[in-house]
């Protein structure tokens, strides 16, 4: 299979590094225009200079937004109006015990990781059904269905995205324009490498050590018995946002190497 996307344009929130950055090259890779987004122009701009030292011939811009805000979600909208692929992927963890946790801090990661989603899609997806051709991807995680008792609002942001994602396939049967979810597991992205770096200076271990017994601990389903590279989720990503995958939409597609102990 031979993924082509010229002459298509791709929007990949929170793509300075990590998922999003993997997410990024892919779809660069297969041809589209893609434009990288982070909350700073130094962020942006970093991404911007790395992509093209590895990408010469591919067609980046990028564009300095922080969509946890209206205000950031409009100043992306005015600089890239219109798009043909849209992958939700801006978000983040906090770990903190719920018991701590206070409203603010709840309503700030909804802000984020669900209502980012919510607000690019009312705008991008009424001019993909006009066109009768658009690919909308949200990035969940496997935290949706198996929600992390440290985590219980970045579970609950996961779960949101995956209530969103079915209901706007629904809206938009028939109309050429497909949503769908990507659910990564344990992954070895910005986050959680620093994680596992710190998490190894503190207890005098390797990283490799320290990612075993986070699984052996945190995710003992894990049939990969390993972190999922960022690569391996932005191949996902690349085939939904894909021609060839134009009869999948409405799905909850797992790249969560196992970890969800279900065969549905």
């Amino acid at each position: 299979m031979k993924i082509e996307l010229e002459n298509r344009t791709a929007v990949v929130t929170g793509s300075t590094a990590g998922i999003g950055r993997a997410i990024a090259e892919g779809l660069a890779r297969a041809g589209a225009s893609v434009v990288i987004n982070g909350r700073t122009q130094e962020r942006v701009d970093a991404a911007l200079h790395d992509m093209r030292a590895l990408l010469p011939n591919a067609k980046l811009s990028g564009v300095a937004a922080d969509i946890a805000t209206p205000e950031g979600c409009a100043a992306l909208i005015a600089r890239v109006p219109d798009t043909d692929i849209l992958v939700n992927n801006a978000g983040t963890a906090r770990p903190k015990n719920f018991f701590d946790q206070t409203d603010e801090e709840w309503l700030d990661l909804f802000q984020l990781n669900v209502l980012s989603s919510v607000r690019l899609s009312r705008h991008y997806i009424p001019k993909m059904t006009a066109r009768g051709w658009g690919r909308v991807v949200f990035i969940s995680s496997e935290s949706a269905l198996n929600i992390p008792k440290e985590m219980i609002d970045y579970g609950m942001t996961k779960t949101a995205m995956l209530a969103v994602s079915r209901g706007l396939a629904e809206l938009v049967a028939g109309s050429g324009v497909t949503v769908n979810a990507v659910l990564p597991g344990p992954t070895d992205s910005e986050i959680l490498s620093n994680w596992m770096k710190s998490t190894a200076q503190e207890q005098g271990i390797t990283p490799a050590q320290a990612e075993q017994d986070f699984l052996k601990t945190m995710r003992p389903t894990t049939l990969i018995q390993r972190f999922a590279t960022t690569e391996e989720v932005a191949n996902m990503v690349v085939y939904v946002a894909s021609e060839q995958a134009s009869a999948t939409t409405g799905s909850a597609l797992r790249v969560d190497g196992g970890v969800v102990r279900t065969i549905t």
